[in-house]
This record gives C-alpha cells, structure tokens and sequence, in this order.
C-alpha cells in the first residue's frame, strides 16, 4: 500500500513536466524557423565555446543590441518569442550544451502566466528548477543567471503571480551554488513605483530601446564579475 501511495504522488508530480513536454512538442512548429536561423548563423558565424548565453522568451528575443551593449564579453542570443518554460526544456539539448556556455542568462516564465492553459508559479518554478537541475548535471561549474519576469503593464492582473514565480526562484538562486537573481523591474518603474509606459510598446508588454540600457546598467556588472570569476577559476 506504502509502495502504491508513493507511486500515485510520484505521478501527480510529474504530470505538469508531461504536460508540458506535451505542449511544448505541439508548439514545435512555432519555433523551428527560430532554430533554423540559429543554424544558419552559426554555419556563418561559429560562436566560440564558453561564452555567456542568453535564452528565454521574445523579451529577450527582441533584445537584439544585447552583444553589442555587453561587449567585450562574448554574449549570444538564442532567446525564441512566445516560449514558456517547458519550452526551454524542450530545447535544452539544442541549446545549453551545443554552445558549452559557463554563464547562462535566463529570462522566461511570463508567457506561462500569461497563457490560456497558465500554470501557478509553483509549477512554473518547477520548470525553471528543472533547468537549473539540468545545467548543474550537464556543468556544475556554469553559473545561472535569471532574470526576473517583468510586472509588465499587460498583466496587472497578474503581478502577484509574477512576484510568487520570482520568489521561488529567488529563494533557490539563494540556495544553489553559482546562481543569481537579478531583479530587473526597479528599472522599469519611475520614482512612485508605477510602470514607466514610455519603456514599452503598445502592446505594454515588450519594450523600446531605452528599457534595455536599463537592463544593460543593471546586468551588466553582474555579468562582469561572473566572467572575471569563471576565467579566474579556469
């Protein structure tokens, strides 16, 4: 009976990770014109092993300055619009190893709030978690970096869903080596704590160029003593 109970919670707690495998396979189609970019670029342009590696969702995705506004460290953007987590699940293999990162920058979760089907943030961080779990198996030695879901003016309604997701993560960043969490919203607010909608589009979720030298002021140092460290430990 013991034995049985186990089996039965095991179960229950992986039916979000198959379900989102599941979605994440239907939604294939949506992203393999993406891979096929990066493909191509890469058959262009290799980029060098052991480098920092971007992904995530169209937030990052759009961030199309990110090299130049990082350089000279060697940043690459592989960030796919309208993913969710279980995405980045699905694309792990096509990403994290095939570029051998040593700083991961990672920016996703929004879009699962967001969907018709959305998940909680237990669930959602559960998928961040497993990607976290994943590059510590694949490199324990490579530092995570996340980048917290923005309370973009679009999902007022969801703001206190995007703190618990940022919560969670920020707790295990706290407690997993070679992670860190930057919080990215302070420099979308103005000085009453209230979305600067000059930042953003019309559509009040993705952003203008100004929004992402505020990103550049705030991750950049970060990304600078993480690359000043990893080389040092080399």
């Amino acid at each position: 009976m013991k034995t049985l109970r186990l089996l039965a919670t095991f179960a229950l707690s992986a039916l979000p990770h198959m379900r989102a495998a599941d979605a994440a396979a239907q939604r294939w189609t949506q992203y393999e014109p993406s891979f096929k970019a990066f493909a191509e670029q890469d058959a262009a342009k290799p980029f060098p092993k052991g480098g920092i590696l971007f992904v995530g969702s169209s937030i990052f995705r759009q961030w199309t300055t990110v090299a130049d506004q990082m350089a000279p460290l060697p940043v690459l953007n592989r960030a796919f619009g309208g993913s969710r987590t279980g995405d980045q699940l699905a694309r792990f293999d096509q990403l994290v190893p095939r570029y051998a990162p040593r700083i991961v920058v990672y920016y996703c979760g929004s879009n699962d709030l967001k969907a018709k089907d959305a998940d909680t943030p237990p669930v959602i961080f559960a998928r961040f978690k497993e990607f976290s779990d994943r590059v510590r198996r694949w490199s324990p030695e490579t530092r995570v970096v996340y980048v917290t879901s923005t309370r973009s003016p679009d999902r007022v309604l969801k703001w206190e869903q995007v703190d618990h997701f940022n919560a969670l993560v920020r707790a295990h960043c706290a407690a997993t080596p070679h992670h860190h969490f930057i919080d990215i919203n302070p420099a979308l607010v103005d000085d009453n704590g209230h979305p600067r909608l000059d930042l953003y589009q019309k559509d009040k979720l993705h952003f203008h160029p100004p929004a992402y030298e505020g990103f550049t002021v705030v991750i950049r140092p970060v990304l600078e003593r993480l690359w000043a460290e990893v080389n040092a430990a080399k």
